[in-house]
């Protein structure tokens, strides 16, 4: 039997991987424009005419012709088979695969699930292009200006106002009630003795997954004769669907946010359509009034920034703080795109046009600006009272920043505004927020002392190091405080080594294995750049906290000679040395209160 991978594993794997990082490693690129160049491994050549394109995920040899994914180059490489490629691409992005000997309808329990979905949609599509059947809902599609071939790429379908169609339908293809009710497409009552169809008189949006699977339904209420119900009615959590894990559109837009480097999110199903139809493809929808963190991950594999386009009444603003929080706390930047009053995105292109938006979209500021134009607009600052009031609604969104310059610059600017001192708005971040979400809370808020031990975007050693790569006059006030052996990870250690001995990057990258290697280069790529106040931060904070973590081992090596000691000077040396370490530790300007209490127990 053939090994089976779920799609949307492979997807994962495909959306995480970076492809410049993985050709590179087996022929030397080099950068030409947005792209990277070489001669192409596949064709004898002098003049490079293959060309590796990261925002599109692909690479193609204008010479030969030869193109493709991160997966089909190390089969054409390396001559790997798929799985083998696969399982390759996953091992350097930290994924486990779950391979499967099975059939594909044994390794998934949940199969006759995804065929239920699949004739649902047939059967929907089928009846919005019957000419009598689906008149009304074409017309209303025709009203909102969306064209057939964006219905058609988006699967949108229709539900006759029949209360057992589907189900007759599906019946005498051999799909049982059980397996209906099971994915959600009908339902029961109390009123009545047999389920019956869940979707009814309304048009259908295909909900699916990343990897193009049909997990679910949305559907909108179309004004039919005796028809009572919510306005958009979404298929019931299933095995298969979770609201809270899934993005309306991200299939079809993810290739083009991985372009912009910018998702475009919106509230509606319509929003999304109407907006892919004016060019604006990246664009993706929460199937919810606001982000969970399982959405915002989701997110975050394609890009690490979002402008929210949420209606501009006030529940929208709500839904957008609070979803700008969330995707701060999974590391994406959102901004908050300020609509007219009373309008939502496709509104804005069909009155004002695709120039509007985009005016809009330019336009978004970050979330942390929003809050203090409308607090401004609303007089918030003019009193103690009033300031006190604003400060507790800026913290949650400084605390729930995970980059820590980026969080620097909150607190910057919420003190500028304020005029609280740093110190005492860091204070307040230290406390635990009763109103943050528990999903957001990874460890318990500590002192700010302590607080940003855990806030680094790549880990206290690699943050180290990509201080030391973009202010190289840094090496040299390392170096005198630290040495390659005070580096726990040891891809570090030997980067840290290159580094303070002055090696150029080429030559870095040419010396070191091939892990230490991409994350050398990872280090090179990060785009984000420090100001002096962060830097220094940095500096102090990981330097001592390195230097603390090798006094605490020393004094632990100490304490296990002090136990197995009988000799009193021995004893008396060993103790006048544990005492000069914690006297040091303590130097360092680290919470000091548990070792104390470990050192002179």
């Amino acid at each position: 039997m053939i090994p089976v991978i779920d799609k949307d594993q492979i997807e994962e794997v495909r959306s995480r991987a970076d492809i410049v990082q993985i050709i590179s490693g087996i022929l030397p690129l080099k950068k030409s424009g947005k792209d990277y160049k070489a001669c192409c491994p596949f064709h004898e050549e002098k003049t490079p005419s293959f060309y590796v394109v990261p925002s599109k995920g692909f690479y193609k040899c204008f010479g030969c012709g030869e193109h493709g994914d991160v997966f089909s180059f190390l089969q054409r490489a390396q001559g790997l088979e798929f799985i083998e490629a696969v399982k390759q691409v996953a091992q350097s992005v930290g994924i486990e695969i779950r391979e499967d000997k099975r059939s594909p309808e044994e390794v998934n329990p949940f199969s006759h699930l995804y065929q239920a979905n699949a004739f649902a949609l047939q059967y929907f599509g089928d009846a919005l292009w019957d000419d009598k059947l689906g008149l009304q809902a074409r017309g209303y599609l025709e009203s909102r200006k969306i064209s057939k071939e964006m219905c058609d790429r988006y699967s949108l379908g229709f539900a006759p106002n029949n209360w057992t169609g589907l189900r007759e339908a599906a019946m005498d293809h051999g799909i049982s009630d059980a397996t209906l009710l099971e994915a959600g497409l009908l339902s029961r009552s109390d009123k009545r003795d047999d389920p019956y169809d869940r979707f009814r008189g309304r048009i259908t949006f295909a909900i699916e997954s990343v990897g193009g699977k049909i997990v679910g339904f949305g559907g909108r209420l179309l004004d039919l004769q005796g028809q009572r119900g919510a306005k958009y009615l979404n298929s019931p959590e299933t095995p298969i669907y979770q609201k809270g894990s899934v993005l309306y559109g991200l299939g079809l837009a993810k290739n083009a946010i991985r372009k912009d480097d910018l998702a475009l999110v919106v509230e509606g199903y319509l929003d999304v359509i109407s907006l892919a139809q004016n060019g604006f493809e990246n664009v993706v929808a929460v199937l919810g009034t606001g982000f969970t963190k399982e959405q915002a991950e989701l997110l975050g594999r394609y890009t690490k920034k979002t402008c929210l386009l949420f209606d501009s009444d006030n529940a929208g603003l709500k839904a957008a703080f609070r979803s700008a929080d969330v995707l701060l706390a999974s590391g994406v930047h959102p901004s908050i795109g300020s609509l007219p009053k009373g309008m939502d995105p496709d509104g804005v292109v069909h009155k004002e046009g695709r120039d509007a938006l985009a005016t809009y979209i330019d336009g978004s500021v970050d979330v942390l600006d929003r809050k203090l134009q409308m607090l401004n607009e609303r007089d918030h600052f003019s009193d103690i009272e009033k300031t006190r009031m604003a400060i507790d609604r800026l913290l949650p969104t400084i605390r729930a920043a995970q980059d820590i310059a980026l969080q620097d610059i909150y607190v910057s600017k919420v003190a500028k505004q304020t005029g609280v001192k740093r110190e005492t708005l860091e204070s307040e971040l230290a406390k635990v927020d009763p109103d943050l979400p528990r999903t957001l809370l990874k460890t318990p808020i500590q002192k700010s002392s302590e607080r940003s031990r855990f806030s680094y975007a790549m880990g206290p050693e690699k943050e180290l190091l990509c201080l030391l790569v973009k202010d190289e006059g840094m090496v040299e006030r390392v170096g005198e405080r630290l040495g390659p052996n005070d580096f726990i990870d040891s891809n570090h250690r030997a980067i840290f080594e290159l580094l303070i001995n002055k090696v150029d990057f080429v030559e870095i990258l040419a010396r070191l294995d091939a892990m230490a290697n991409l994350i050398f280069q990872e280090i090179l790529a990060d785009p984000r750049e420090f100001t002096e106040s962060v830097g220094e931060r940095i500096f102090k904070d990981v330097v001592n906290r390195m230097l603390s973590d090798q006094m605490q081992k020393k004094m632990d090596k100490i304490d296990e000679m002090i136990r197995n000691n009988n000799d009193d000077d021995r004893l008396t040396e060993l103790l006048i040395e544990k005492t000069k370490l914690g006297q040091e530790r303590r130097e360092l300007g680290l919470d000091w209160s548990a070792v104390a209490r470990k050192t002179f127990k």
